[in-house]
């Protein structure tokens, strides 16, 4: 199993929560959760989860894969979009809020993060997930796509500027740090997901039980440590009131 740095963070997160909710199930608020990558899990793992997502399909499939899990009475699937997330949740009522892979897409990530912060309960968090701009500017070079390269780097927010392409914006590390700052939220981690561990061969992991291990506790100090975090596929912030 490759390591995942954010999904440890998110599990100490959820520790805490239930403490401070005296053992009761951590209430999850997962804003353009999808098909439940992270929502079906986290609901094995004993917590509520609210999912909003504006796609029926995508939340077709949520509702088979959280049936499939035997987890459907602890998922809440609202269809919507992030713009009105005031008025599908109820403020200051999730433990741990979500946003993995949505500032990308939305049209104004500022007021979306305002959106998200009013959601979280008092001593909750905000987790942001996002592709990362430089990232894929070495993806693309690596790739020998250079032209698409060097359009990702002019680019003020990292995007090609293509008709069809899904994102509308990526993110660099100073760039996410700041606008979380400018929503009133505090950046409490900043770190990378993917630094090292997509460039590890399955073969190499195979040789020897040690070298998951080994490779787990790299990616953990690369995801902390400029300027290894800042090359990371995506990145990943905890920011709270």
């Amino acid at each position: 199993m490759r390591p995942d740095v954010v999904r440890r963070v998110l599990d100490a997160e959820l520790i805490a929560a239930r403490e401070r909710r005296g053992g009761e199930a951590p209430r999850v608020l997962d804003v353009g959760g999808g098909s439940g990558v992270f929502a079906v899990p986290l609901a094995v793992a004993g917590c509520a989860v609210t999912v909003v997502e504006p796609s029926p399909n995508a939340l077709a499939t949520l509702h088979r894969r959280a049936h499939e899990a035997g987890v459907s009475e602890r998922i809440t699937a609202v269809q919507g979009d992030s713009d009105a997330l005031g008025d599908l949740v109820a403020p200051e009522s999730a433990d741990l809020v979500l946003a993995h892979g949505l500032l990308e897409v939305v049209d104004d990530p500022a007021v979306t993060l305002a959106a998200l912060a009013g959601t979280v309960a008092p001593g909750g968090a905000l987790s942001v997930l996002v592709a990362n701009r430089y990232a894929t500017v070495l993806q693309r070079a690596i790739s020998g796509r250079l032209v698409d390269a060097r359009r990702l780097l002019d680019h003020e927010t990292g995007v090609l500027g293509l008709s069809g392409e899904p994102l509308l914006r990526r993110f660099d590390t100073e760039g996410l740090r700041a606008l979380l700052a400018a929503t009133g939220l505090t950046v409490e981690l900043l770190q990378g997901q993917s630094v090292v561990s997509d460039l590890v061969s399955g073969a190499a992991l195979d040789t020897s039980p040690a070298a998951v291990e080994a490779l787990a506790e790299l990616e953990r100090l690369a995801a902390e440590t400029p300027p290894l975090r800042d090359i990371a596929t995506r990145l990943h912030a905890i920011a709270r009131h």
